[in-house]
C-alpha cells in the first residue's frame, strides 16, 4: 500500500511529533514535530525535514550545523497519531551539543545530569537549531 501522510493523525495545529532513534544502537535522539509537508520532504529527500513551531517554518536538520540525519526508515505507531524515525546522525542530534536531547534523568526525585556535550563542540547552545 503506497503511504499517503494525510492518513497520520495530526493535532489541531496539524503536527504530529517525531521521534528520533539512532538506527545503529537504539538510541533515542531527540523529539520534534512533522506536519505532512515535512513528511512528504523527508521521504522525498532522504534528509529528516522537520517543522519548527517557533519559526514556523521548514528545518532540514542539521542544514545550518551540519549535524546531519539521514532518513533511514520512518514508522507509524499503532494510532497514527506518533512518528519514529530511524536516523543515520551525524555529529551532535542536540542543539546543546549533546549526542541526545535526553540528558537529563529523575532519579530519586533529583535531576541528574547523564551527559555531556560532545567534545569538539561547543558547551552552551546559540539558540539555533542544530
Amino acid at each position: 500500500m503506497k503511504f499517503d501522510p494525510s492518513t497520520i493523525k495530526y493535532n489541531d495545529s496539524g503536527l504530529v511529533p517525531v521521534i528520533a532513534q539512532d538506527h545503529a544502537n537504539g538510541d533515542v535522539l531527540m523529539m520534534a514535530w512533522m506536519n505532512a509537508d515535512a513528511i512528504a520532504r523527508t521521504i522525498e529527500s532522504g534528509r529528516v525535514t522537520y517543522w519548527s513551531r517557533s519559526r514556523q517554518s521548514f528545518w532540514v536538520k542539521g542544514e545550518t550545523s551540519g549535524h546531519i540525519q539521514e532518513l533511514v526508515e520512518m514508522r507509524i505507531d499503532c494510532d497514527r497519531d506518533c512518528l519514529l524515525v530511524l536516523v543515520q546522525q551525524t555529529g551532535p542530534a542536540c542543539h546543546t551539543y549533546r549526542r541526545s536531547c535526553f540528558y537529563t534523568a529523575l532519579r530519586n526525585g533529583v535531576e541528574v545530569e547523564i551527559m555531556s556535550p560532545v567534545l569538539g563542540f561547543r558547551a552552551e547552545s546559540d539558540g539555533k537549531l542544530s
